[in-house]
């Protein structure tokens, strides 16, 4: 399944890639489940990002690599893929894609992601295309809007 969410920004393509960092990852976190860092690289090819999610009683770590990035004179991208992921999910890949857009520039998620059953998968897509479109305010707020 694959979810494809833009934002448009204020703020030149560049500064938005390089701001992917610690702090902006903390900000975009969603409320629930509550995340718990275990560590953060970066975002170069061989970062580790690991986490905990913490869900009332039960705890899930949910570690991804980082497996491409590249920067062009239009775009610039970095790829996510999860290592160790929650149930009931089986497969995670996230590209973290910003687009040049006149002086500014949009922010595109693009998330594909199986738990290994099309139905499962399609009652889980309103979730995450909730958890993730609740960036576009962050990141309208950190990096201005259009």
């Amino acid at each position: 399944m694959q979810l494809h969410l833009r934002t448009y920004v204020g703020q030149d393509y560049l500064q938005v890639f390089n701001a992917f960092d610690e702090q902006l990852f903390r900000k975009l976190s969603p409320p629930y489940p509550k995340l718990k860092l275990l560590r953060f690289d970066g975002s170069a090819p061989d970062d580790v990002v690991d986490v905990e999610l913490q869900a009332g009683f039960k705890s899930f770590r949910w570690t991804s690599l980082i497996v491409d990035r590249k920067v062009t004179d239009t775009e610039a991208y970095f790829v996510d893929e999860g290592q160790q992921l929650p149930p009931p999910l089986r497969l995670w890949h996230h590209k973290h894609l910003i687009t040049k857009n006149g002086s500014g520039a949009i922010i595109h998620d693009i998330i594909t992601y199986s738990t290994g059953h099309r139905a499962l998968d399609l009652l889980l897509y309103p979730f995450m295309k909730a958890a993730f479109g609740m960036r576009g305010p962050v990141y309208r707020r950190e990096f201005g809007k259009v």
